[in-house]
């Protein structure tokens, strides 16, 4: 299993920090050919915290947890570099994500296609699928 590393957004140093925002600009805006404006201000909330997974010291895959305001958790920009796909690394955040976030209700906006991979996770629909920036998604709970 691989290790997970965490960190808010104050403790983490500049180029794990500039590596996990590249990793996920390449995956979202990038591979996915998805402008949108990544950058969105979550990541320097007080209660985000930045979970990542590193091979031979470079981060690989990152998620990122936060808060809602009804006091929910929320799992979002779960991202994994292409060369490294296929090797456990999301999951492995997100379960280490899912045991940090406790007992109370998680939801995440899932790609369409990726319902049933978080279905393993206890995760089940919680409406009707919708577009985010044109790439079609369902909202998802879990608790």
């Amino acid at each position: 299993m691989p290790h997970v590393r965490a960190a808010r957004l104050p403790e983490m140093d500049p180029l794990t920090l500039y590596t996990l925002l590249r990793l996920r600009v390449d995956v979202f805006v990038v591979e996915q050919q998805c402008p949108y404006p990544e950058l969105d201000g979550v990541d320097a909330e007080p209660g985000t915290q930045h979970l990542w997974v590193e091979v031979d010291g470079s981060p690989v895959a990152t998620l990122r947890t936060y808060v809602d305001a009804d006091g929910g958790a929320h799992l979002g920009r779960v991202a994994t570099a292409a060369a490294h796909r296929g090797q456990g690394y999301a999951a492995a955040l997100v379960e280490e994500a899912l045991r940090r976030c406790g007992e109370r209700p998680v939801r995440i906006g899932a790609q369409t296609y990726l319902e049933g991979w978080y279905g393993r996770f206890g995760f089940v629909r919680d409406g009707a699928d919708y577009l985010d920036d044109g790439i079609p998604h369902l909202p998802m709970r879990r608790g």
